[in-house]
């Protein structure tokens, strides 16, 4: 029996058209709710970041954040799993040396290093996020726990950024950048230690994504569905794939496995 629900956001309870949660999606997240069912979010997106979930913030349970550094359930930390800084200032310095902007994402505060035109295309622009944190200074967020680094770099780039990082990993869900985590810190171990610290089986959780940062938890779900829109490796890993996020594969998905 399925006790609790986990999404990504973007691509999967967002549309990438529209910036928006469909309305079938609110309206299954609602049953599901009324069912008894948890209900919990998996993001790449920072936690300053998550700033389209206003439709179904009050159903959320709790957060899996930054592709699983930092997961929470409302004030108690479940994990949080930071990059050593000696990585994260190989990375700033490959910035410089390779030209490219990168985000860097601290426990409390956010920087862009090197901001350029695809900063803007793909926050401001693809993602509709305005604040990047450019009153906040690079050495202010890096005294902090670092909990990933977004690079905006291509798949070329990136198979010479990360043998330089050997503490990190990366994943990605959009084609312009990746988002680098510690070794250790990804969705599905972040998924294991959430259903732990809630007392259940991980047979008893199912996860919802589209994106290649969504392939751990497909994976370590007990049920992993793809979105129509996901992509193929995704839909590879999946139990079920489901509609498209602009055609109710959310709610499709929970009306075929009768959560709602």
């Amino acid at each position: 029996m399925i006790k609790a629900l986990f999404f990504d956001i973007d691509g999967t309870l967002v549309s990438f058209n529209t910036h928006e949660i469909p309305q079938s999606t609110v309206d299954a997240l609602e049953q599901a709710k009324r069912n008894g069912v948890g209900v919990y979010i998996s993001t790449g997106r920072p936690v300053k970041l998550i700033n389209n979930l206003h439709a179904i913030e009050h159903l959320i349970d709790g957060y899996i954040t930054t592709n699983g550094a930092y997961s929470f359930i409302g004030d108690k930390v479940v994990s949080c799993v930071d990059i050593p800084l000696e990585d994260a200032r190989t990375l700033i310095r490959l910035a410089d040396e390779m030209n490219f902007a990168t985000m860097v994402v601290g426990a409390k505060d956010l920087t862009v290093y090197h901001p350029d035109e695809m900063v803007d295309k793909v926050f401001r622009q693809l993602l509709n996020v305005n604040d990047l944190g450019e009153d906040i200074s690079l050495e202010t967020v890096l005294s902090q726990p670092i909990l990933q680094l977004t690079p905006i770099i291509d798949e070329q780039q990136e198979k010479l950024v990360m043998p330089q990082l050997p503490h990190c990993i990366a994943a990605r869900w959009y084609p312009a950048f990746a988002d680098v985590t510690a070794r250790g810190a990804d969705k599905g171990k972040a998924l294991q230690r959430m259903a732990e610290h809630l007392g259940m089986d991980i047979s008893e959780t199912m996860a919802f994504g589209d994106g290649g940062n969504d392939k751990s938890i497909i994976c370590a779900a007990g049920i992993g569905v793809a979105m129509g829109n996901a992509i193929d490796d995704v839909k590879a890993l999946a139990s079920y794939v489901t509609d498209h996020v602009d055609n109710d594969g959310v709610s499709k998905a929970l009306r075929h496995f009768g959560i709602i």
